[in-house]
């Protein structure tokens, strides 16, 4: 199995694609029928360690929550003072993530193109994209309208947890839940995600609002959040769900951070960075980069298949049926 997939990847490489993961690509075993408990742990284990993204968005949770966000006295009534502070933090999470990465991988080329999945180029000009300079529109609608988007819906939770709007847990209420529904919230990232993402590839919604973000066919750092605000609010929203469920501040920021600064890495367009001469720490995601290629596959994330129920599961050898016959360039 490692020959052929060794030998799928060269085919690859040779073709489209600069560099690929080893293929076929797979989704999580979580809904393989008979359980595989064996595959179960491997997938979640390698989702959260040694060090991965899941794992420091974990950890900046908790550093958010505890040191960048007001007391919740203050956040008793909308005030401006406190909704700035909150915007603020995450204008900076955003800038250093997505800005730092745009600066090492492609403005500065610190590990060139190793690692990297397209042969093009994140940094093109062109009248599609605003001011005709596509990092320029990326960072214009991450900061814009993701950012303030992002920071709506982060005050408007916090709001309600400082006024005992919903079912809120700390620490020792039931640590089980605690701790559980910190695995459980990948999923519902990912679930929410293909819902929304198939919904906005309607073509009524996909040209009122999600061509923005498909402007960009080879992406970068900053195309992880370049959205129309209508885009915006339908993916953020579904943080709202944790209003009613029983939950901790933290388990929201964890959520909000994971699905929005993992869309920066993911649209990094690299497999990882290159640390003393080997890949270390996990980046790009190939399974959204063939979405961003072809267009009609991969709505979701490989961590809940519903790609494969749906029929538009593309492992980066053999696409769905539906690109064999109609393939975007």
């Amino acid at each position: 199995m490692a020959g052929q997939a060794k030998q799928s990847t060269s085919k690859a490489k040779a073709g489209l694609w600069a560099h690929t993961p080893p293929l076929p690509l797979n989704t999580s075993p979580y809904f393989l029928s008979p359980l595989a408990l064996a595959a179960h742990f491997k997938w979640l284990y390698r989702s959260w360690l040694p060090i991965t993204e899941r794992l420091i968005f974990f950890c900046l949770a908790f550093l958010s929550w505890h040191f960048f966000t007001p007391h919740l006295a203050a956040g008793q009534a909308f005030a401006l003072e406190w909704i700035a502070l909150v915007w603020l933090k995450n204008i900076i999470l955003m800038s250093v993530l997505a800005g730092g990465l745009h600066l090492y991988l492609y403005r500065w080329g610190k590990q060139a193109d190793r690692l990297k999945f397209d042969r093009g180029s994140a940094n093109r000009g062109g009248s599609r994209f605003t001011f005709n300079n596509q990092v320029y529109d990326n960072i214009f609608w991450s900061l814009f309208s993701g950012v303030t988007i992002w920071t709506g819906l982060e005050s408007l939770l916090l709001w309600a947890h400082a006024n005992d709007i919903g079912f809120w847990i700390g620490y020792s209420d039931n640590i089980y839940l605690f701790i559980g529904l910190f695995l459980v919230i990948p999923m519902w990232n990912s679930f929410w995600f293909f819902c929304i993402h198939r919904a906005l590839h309607w073509p009524p919604l996909y040209r009122l609002a999600h061509h923005l973000h498909h402007r960009n066919v080879s992406i970068g750092p900053w195309s992880g959040n370049a959205m129309h605000p209508i885009e915006h609010i339908i993916w953020m929203g579904g943080v709202l769900i944790y209003l009613p469920l029983a939950c901790h501040p933290v388990h929201f920021l964890f959520s909000q951070q994971l699905s929005i600064l993992g869309a920066v890495t993911s649209h990094s367009g690299y497999e990882g960075l290159v640390i003393g001469g080997r890949k270390g720490i996990r980046l790009g995601d190939f399974f959204h980069q063939l979405h961003h290629r072809f267009y009609e596959c991969n709505y979701g994330t490989a961590e809940v298949g519903l790609d494969k129920l749906h029929g538009s599961f593309h492992d980066g050898e053999q696409p769905p049926a539906s690109l064999q016959k109609n393939r975007q360039p």
